[in-house]
């Protein structure tokens, strides 16, 4: 299990949520006042780390959602090609291929260091501004 839970009411802008069980990072979060016979509404506006696609939801604030467990490694670059790269991972030594963007393309060389995040069985480099 590569996540756990959390009530709406606990999540704060910039932690991250699953959403169609897709790992992402929040945005926005509005709470609404409890009607005359129902309860406070939470609408979560939240962006995917794997694919940066913009997703929203509304649940009532009780509700419990799953939050990825994400975890930030370090790994070493070994060879890059079309449009991924071979990573080694620095703890582990396992080996192992990413995707690439275009915009990493050009930052992400041979034998350099970088970190990756890995969550819900996905890979993604992770590059310092």
């Amino acid at each position: 299990m590569s996540w756990q839970e959390a009530e709406v009411r606990e999540l704060k802008v910039g932690r991250y949520m699953l959403i169609d069980d897709a790992p992402c990072k929040i945005v926005e979060i509005t709470m609404s006042k409890p009607g005359k016979h129902g309860e406070a509404k939470g609408r979560i506006v939240a962006i995917g780390i794997f694919d940066n696609q913009k997703r929203s939801v509304v649940y009532p604030v009780k509700h419990k959602v799953k939050v990825p467990i994400i975890e930030k490694k370090n790994a070493q670059v070994l060879s890059v090609t079309n449009k991924e790269a071979q990573l080694m991972d620095s703890e582990t030594f396992e080996t192992f291929l990413v995707p690439l963007s275009d915009e990493e393309l050009g930052k992400v060389t041979p034998g350099t260091e970088i970190s990756y995040w890995e969550a819900m069985g996905k890979r993604k480099i992770m590059l310092q501004n």
